[in-house]
């Protein structure tokens, strides 16, 4: 397991667990990070990343994606 900032562009992961406190890992799983799901990351730029999740791009920033373990 390692968390979705260190994920190769262009490769499609599964999002083995989501971390933070209640109020993150609710704001999280209402973008589509949910557990057992698909992720994908478009592009990375300064450290913030661009992720494809359930057919939509959403930007996160890179302390978010921190919290997401693939």
């Amino acid at each position: 397991m390692m968390p979705l900032t260190l994920a190769a562009v262009g490769e499609e992961n599964i999002i083995r667990k989501v971390g933070g406190n209640p109020e993150v890992r609710a704001h999280l799983e209402n973008l589509g990070f949910v557990s057992g799901g698909n992720v994908t990351v478009i592009t990375t730029m300064g450290g913030n990343l661009i992720v494809n999740v359930k057919e939509s791009r959403v930007a996160i920033s890179k302390e978010m994606a921190s919290k997401i373990m693939i």
